[in-house]
């Protein structure tokens, strides 16, 4: 059995907490529409009333049996009438078994009329003598929900991502050719410990094969700037960067970012079939990213890459590691 992934869990206890807080309200809002059924004007009113109580919600509305819709679309700008007589019986939450309960949380799927991730609640309604009269549909559109305000955090585990099959179904049938940042690495990694530990670089990714960096800055996070090998290969380049501390609160000791660099060096020259193509760094994390010529890739904790050391990585030493399969 698949263990779920730290994302997976998260998307998981997101969708608990909404539940949770939908359960009462839609049952309420079934108990009202089942003594009101199969009235149009008396589901409006009741759904209307229930609105008040689901803040989030973006459409209440009443369904019988076979999806057919009885009521409008409520809404807190008032009702949309021509939904009224909808099937929805195609829409993807009424092809999902609601649970004895008869309360369902679907899946996220994309909204026909806005194109946004949405959800709905499905709550049975029954008469007084249990029998099942239809549905009350809660539409939520997923920008609107108040539990999906917290940030996921990502892991700082290792992971291994599969590539392009076609590539490395061809990694056999080239060699590496050395690119100008190759022929100018000494150079190029100075440049890069210079800007990482000096001048608010937080995020840097090495392009070894088109001899291009991508970095991001701490004082601007939400642009990245591409260096190609001109200023890559001239030292001035770092003085277009404002002088800044080294964050306090960075993952990497300031100390460890030549060694990081460094060994991605190693691992662009280990071999002439299995080699780096692109190595990326960002010391808030602590995360090591390496994309190697079969389109394999790997991101694991800074650490653990310094303590693998080259001959982890090296082909025929321990099964070919920098290719995941």
């Amino acid at each position: 059995m698949a263990i779920p992934s730290p994302l997976a869990e998260s998307v998981a206890r997101q969708r608990d907490e909404l539940a949770n807080l939908l359960r009462e309200p839609l049952a309420l809002a079934a108990d009202a529409c089942s003594r009101a059924w199969p009235s149009r004007a008396g589901l409006n009113a009741a759904l209307t009333h229930a609105l008040a109580s689901l803040p989030a919600c973006k459409y209440l509305y009443a369904l019988d049996t076979r999806a057919i819709q009885l009521s409008d679309n409520i809404s807190h700008d008032g009702l949309i009438e021509s939904d009224c007589g909808r099937d929805r019986s195609d829409r993807p939450y009424m092809n999902e078994a609601v649970p004895n309960q008869g309360f369902l949380l679907s899946e996220a799927y994309i909204s026909l009329r806005a194109k946004r991730p949405s959800l709905t609640a499905i709550q049975i309604v029954r008469d007084d003598d249990g029998r099942v009269l239809g549905f009350v549909g809660a539409d939520f559109d997923l920008r609107d929900l108040p539990v999906t305000r917290k940030l996921y955090e990502e892991p700082t585990y290792w992971r291994q991502i599969k590539g392009d099959p076609a590539i490395r179904g061809a990694v056999f049938h080239q060699t590496r050719s050395d690119s100008q940042m190759d022929l100018h690495l000494d150079t190029v990694i100075g440049i890069m410990v210079e800007l990482m530990e000096a001048h608010g670089v937080f995020h840097g990714k090495l392009h070894f094969s088109s001899s291009r960096a991508t970095i991001w800055l701490v004082d601007d996070p939400y642009r990245y700037r591409l260096l190609d090998i001109e200023a890559l290969t001239d030292p001035d380049t770092c003085l277009i960067y404002p002088h800044q501390d080294y964050p306090a609160d960075a993952v990497v000791p300031k100390e460890k970012i030549r060694p990081i660099l460094e060994s991605l060096r190693a691992l662009r020259f280990m071999d002439e079939t299995f080699y780096l193509r692109a190595g990326s760094l960002n010391v808030f994390n602590g995360m090591v990213g390496l994309t190697f010529s079969c389109d394999g890739s790997h991101y694991l904790p800074w650490n653990e890459f310094l303590g693998k050391g080259y001959d982890f990585w090296a082909p025929g030493e321990q099964g070919g590691q920098s290719c995941p399969t």
